[in-house]
């Protein structure tokens, strides 16, 4: 069971419920990052596994990485069905878009905004599976 915390920057008053590192529930897995802001990135997601016949393997041509799904979207997911799952792993990437530069973040860290070290809630802000 995955948690988000609450930080808080005491400097410029900057918030963001985050995981503060890589946290993992049953259905994902997300790793903190920050660009311009601090958000949750999954990094690996549970899906159904949808085997592709052994006559069209051949024809089958290498797809360019998919986007990973928000963080939002993943966890208020119904859960995968089926007897056969498999474990999608993707790259940390900003939300907003694919081109800012995105690093892991891990507690304790910086603010993104004004670089003062953020402080964490000590009660957990949601909980997440």
């Amino acid at each position: 069971m995955g948690r988000s915390y609450l930080f808080e920057c005491s400097k410029c008053s900057y918030q963001a419920a985050v995981s503060g590192g890589m946290d993992t529930g049953y259905e994902c897995r997300v790793q903190t990052a920050s660009c311009r802001n601090l958000f949750d990135a999954v990094i690996r997601l549970r899906v159904p596994d949808t085997k592709i016949p052994a006559e069209f393997q051949r024809l089958r041509t290498r797809a360019p990485q998919e986007p990973p799904p928000p963080f939002e979207a993943a966890i208020n997911r119904l859960p995968p069905t089926g007897t056969k799952l498999k474990w999608l792993t993707f790259r940390i990437q900003c939300p907003i878009s694919a081109t800012h530069r995105v690093r892991a973040w891990n507690d304790p860290g910086k603010c993104p905004r004004c670089g003062n070290f953020m402080e964490k809630n000590a009660l957990a802000f949601r909980y997440w599976d």
